[in-house]
């Protein structure tokens, strides 16, 4: 199967890289001719054009960095899209824009899937993120084998527009922990606590979380840098917002964190990186939130392993009821 990639920056040039690396036949295309460039030089096409992508793969894959981009990106697509042609949405957005968008496709006769992906930069760069995917079964199986080149633990949704009402999910808890931990972070210095030995005693209790032993090594390091920016922080935490006000659900936490990381863009700009958003309280208390020891940026340790489909819990039950 032939695919195309459009978007190749953070997420989007690791995703396509594992494509690259497992010997997909890849074209790719983005704004920026360097990163493009880069993809020739390790054996993959160049794209024309989104319009051209979609003529000449099977698979179109866009992870770009808002519902706007993605939405003039398949105006440009939507002219070539036919039965058999695939689009799939790797950015994160909303579910309403992924399921307008998709609608587009499938009234053309093509397959839709909106399909973002979990666990951090420095795990898609290893083939060993996860990836949510919301679409039809047939068209689920027909793209199996190359997700599962591209992460590690695959899990099929439910329909189109699922896998990104659970990815503002995820994304909305890693916030909430992500501030919690730094709070905590802050509050156990304050007391006069020996930070390493609270990151040790927070990783190995109930107050571990993700967000801890990735980005609380970072806040620790200094470097702050998990390749993620204020700006899309808030982004995510209002496609969390809009989910929740579309049924109805009368949240308390969400519109804190939108008004936390609104005032951490005021401070220190929306391309801040993300957990900086501890300087806050940094700079209201002049306490420093480093440790000797952690690492400047997170790298995935862990072998790249095949990837494989999960099944949620209580599904093959109901299956063989």
């Amino acid at each position: 199967m032939k695919v195309g990639f459009i978007g190749l920056g953070n997420v989007g040039g690791k995703l396509s890289g594992s494509l690259l690396r497992n010997g997909i036949d890849l074209t790719v295309h983005d704004l920026n001719a360097d990163l493009v460039a880069d993809f020739v030089a390790r054996g993959a096409k160049a794209g024309e054009s989104p319009a051209q992508l979609m003529r000449d793969c099977d698979a179109v894959i866009t992870c770009l960095p808002s519902p706007a981009a993605s939405d003039a990106v398949m105006q440009e697509m939507l002219p070539e899209v036919k039965e058999d042609k695939i689009w799939m949405e790797m950015s994160t957005t909303d579910e309403a824009e992924a399921k307008r968008l998709g609608a587009m496709v499938i009234e053309r006769g093509g397959a839709a899937v909106d399909c973002p992906v979990s666990g951090g930069c420095h795990r898609a760069d290893t083939g060993n993120i996860a990836i949510f995917a919301g679409c039809d079964r047939a068209t689920f199986e027909r793209i199996l084998p190359f997700l599962t080149t591209m992460g590690r633990r695959i899990l099929h949704t439910g329909e189109l527009g699922s896998a990104s009402v659970l990815k503002v999910v995820t994304n909305y808890l890693a916030t909430v922990h992500l501030v919690a931990n730094a709070e905590a972070l802050v509050t156990a210095k304050a007391a006069g606590m020996d930070l390493n030995t609270t990151y040790e005693a927070i990783k190995i209790s109930s107050g571990n979380s993700f967000s801890h032993i990735t980005e609380s090594q970072v806040i620790l390091n200094g470097s702050r840098d998990i390749s993620f920016t204020m700006d899309l922080v808030k982004k995510d935490v209002g496609l969390f917002q809009e989910v929740a006000d579309r049924a109805n659900v009368p949240l308390e936490i969400s519109p804190l964190m939108v008004e936390i990381f609104d005032d951490g863009i005021k401070r220190y700009g929306d391309r801040e990186l993300s957990p900086n958003i501890i300087r806050r309280l940094e700079d209201a208390t002049g306490l420093d939130i480093r440790a000797p020891g952690f690492p400047p940026e997170m790298l995935d340790d862990e072998p790249e392993e095949p990837g494989y489909e999960v099944i949620p819990q209580g599904k093959e039950l109901k299956a063989a009821e």
